[in-house]
């Protein structure tokens, strides 16, 4: 029952397909009841041939055996086209909700869990529950059935054969126990390994050019192969063990067979059993042969999908730190946000770490306005700005938009109003447009053309030659570093958002080209909120208002000019980046 207990999990998928099941559960029994005929009418045509008086004709007994086999193959074929159709939709609706409920978990999640082990969960294991719920189901009741009509005519021929010829397969019981115990031991390992494997090669393929670049090749082949090897050698222990399981139940089904012969012909010679009635049994145990082995092969399909939905289990149970709850208000929507941020004592600290990130922040944000920050790298300015779509949520204080805490605001609402252009541009391995217009599920080329102006992308794209429509490449490889800033800033202007977020986007770009994409931006930000987190005092000098966080606080606040007259840290930056641009005159 141990590993039974973690497959009680899909009794909600198989409740919701129960009638295509309970059909396929009836052409099993008839099936398995037409089957059941066909020994019975090769021992009636043996025992009239032994005799020499034909009941019927031989054509008359070929033809009710053909019959038998054509109706057999017909319910095994509707068995086959509803349990395991039935199987493939489970596989299908558990893949979708557990990439669902990925997609809702928060950064602390994926903090700890590799892209590789998560990818074979989503393969390896969900296709080992199909596995289980398709063939593992039909064939326990397809053998149970079987076993059944088979004992109840075995019995009615002679019962004293039957219980004799039966005597080898509880020892059959007893090795699929066995057997059954070491597989799902065996099965654990097989699996981590797997997701180390899976782990190992996604993470060569995504850094490939880093590799090359060091000239690494050989090293990661090396790598590779030793998990490789670990993994060949723990699927092959796991092989070992079940080579054994299937000819033991050969040699002891056979046992069976020889067992029958013996007795079954001291029986025709005292007259009790016809020679017929032998043949029928011989072919009953052939019948019940493919049962005993589909008995140990059931097995040790649950013992592969119980590890399997244990792992799924193990992440599909964790709970999102971040989501909506009782004290979300469902009335807020998106027109409901005009874009006026307030953090109030804000403090917050990653999990895990004792050490705040930010302390003490204190900070309005009018609504139409922009605020630059800037600061020290690992200062916490990334940080900041992360909490206003609750991508964390602050330890303490609180954070109001347009007067109303962002817990009560629905996720979707919250994070549907803000457009955040990240340090690290990610670009999916799809067209520019596609991309751009990643917030919509429609193109609309003439938005998407406005965007990538306004982010200055669009001269680039037209230089290539199927513009738009050009693929980019894994992680948009295809685009230099300040071509996915640009269109990363594209997506987050295509979005229209009430909350405009630039963190550090314009890093790859130079002065000049800098300059442009933020004139352009003007019109962008006008009359909505912006944040721009930059190394560039250039990049945020406009700003409405300008924050330094140092050491996890607000240092210094104010318009460019007073932060200069301040003669403080930003004064500071101020100074030696105007030294740094005068160097890089000569």
């Amino acid at each position: 029952m141990y590993p039974m207990k973690y497959l009680l999990s899909l009794l909600p998928y198989l409740k919701k397909f129960r009638k295509k099941i309970y059909g396929g559960f009836v052409f099993i029994i008839f099936s398995n009841a037409v089957d059941s005929i066909y020994p019975l009418v090769i021992g009636a045509a043996i025992d009239d041939l032994t005799n020499g008086t034909l009941r019927y004709s031989l054509l008359t007994y070929a033809l009710a055996g053909l019959f038998i086999v054509a109706m057999r193959g017909t319910f095994l074929f509707l068995t086959r086209q509803t349990l395991i159709v039935v199987s493939r939709e489970i596989e299908n609706d558990l893949r979708n909700d557990f990439f669902s409920h990925l997609q809702k978990l928060s950064r602390v999640f994926y903090n700890t869990r590799s892209t590789g082990d998560l990818m074979a969960h989503a393969t390896n294991d969900i296709s080992n529950i199909r596995n289980f719920v398709g063939p593992g189901i039909m064939y326990s009741f397809q053998t149970f059935t079987r076993i059944l009509f088979t004992l109840i005519i075995l019995f009615s021929i002679n019962s004293s054969v039957t219980l004799l010829a039966l005597a080898p397969l509880p020892f059959i019981t007893f090795i699929v126990y066995k057997v059954g115990k070491l597989t799902f031991n065996r099965s654990l390992k097989v699996y981590r390994i797997f997701s180390d494997l899976t782990s190992k090669a996604q993470e060569c393929f995504s850094g490939i050019r880093v590799i090359k670049s060091y000239v690494r090749e050989r090293n990661e082949k090396l790598e590779f192969d030793n998990i490789s090897f670990d993994y060949q050698r723990k699927n092959l222990s796991l092989a070992k063990v079940q080579a054994f399981s299937f000819p033991m139940m050969f040699l002891l089904t056979s046992l069976s067979v020889i067992i029958v012969i013996y007795y079954g012909g001291i029986k025709i010679m005292e007259g009790s059993m016809s020679l017929g009635n032998l043949s029928s049994f011989l072919i009953y145990l052939g019948q019940l042969t493919w049962p005993m082995i589909a008995f140990g092969w059931i097995i040790n399909l649950v013992q592969r999908a119980a590890p399997s939905m244990q792992r799924l289990l193990n992440i599909l149970n964790v709970k999102p730190d971040i989501a909506d709850n009782e004290f979300t208000d469902k009335e807020i929507t998106q027109n409901d946000i005009k874009g006026e941020i307030v953090f109030e004592n804000v403090s917050f600290k990653y999990p895990l770490s004792n050490n705040y990130s930010l302390k003490n922040i204190n900070l309005k944000i009018r609504k139409g306005t922009t605020l630059g920050i800037i600061g020290h790298t690992g200062s916490g300015k990334s940080t900041l700005i992360n909490l206003i779509p609750r991508v964390w949520d602050v330890t303490e204080g609180k954070i109001f938009i347009d007067g109303t805490d962002i817990k009560k605001i629905p996720l979707n609402v919250l994070r549907r109003s803000v457009g955040i252009v990240p340090q690290e541009s990610f670009l999916f391995s799809t067209s520019i447009e596609k991309n751009i217009s990643y917030s919509s599920d429609t193109v609309n080329e003439e938005e998407v053309i406005s965007a990538s102006k306004k982010s200055g992308l669009y001269k680039d794209v037209e230089e290539f030659p199927r513009e738009f429509k050009t693929i980019l490449g894994e992680r948009g490889i295809t685009l230099s570093g300040g071509q996915k800033q640009r269109t990363s800033i594209a997506r987050a202007i295509y979005k229209g958002p009430e909350i405009l977020i630039l963190d550090d986007s314009l890093s790859a770009v130079d002065t000049k080209t800098e300059e442009e994409i933020l004139q352009e931006l003007k019109s962008v930000m006008k009359d909505r909120t912006s944040i721009i987190i930059s190394h560039r005092i250039s990049t945020i000098k406009n700003a409405n208002n300008i924050i330094v966080i140092s050491h996890s606080k607000i240092a210094e606040e104010g318009t460019h000019n007073e932060l200069i007259s301040a003669g403080g840290i930003y004064f500071d930056l101020y100074k030696k980046q105007l030294l740094e641009e005068e160097i890089k005159e000569f």
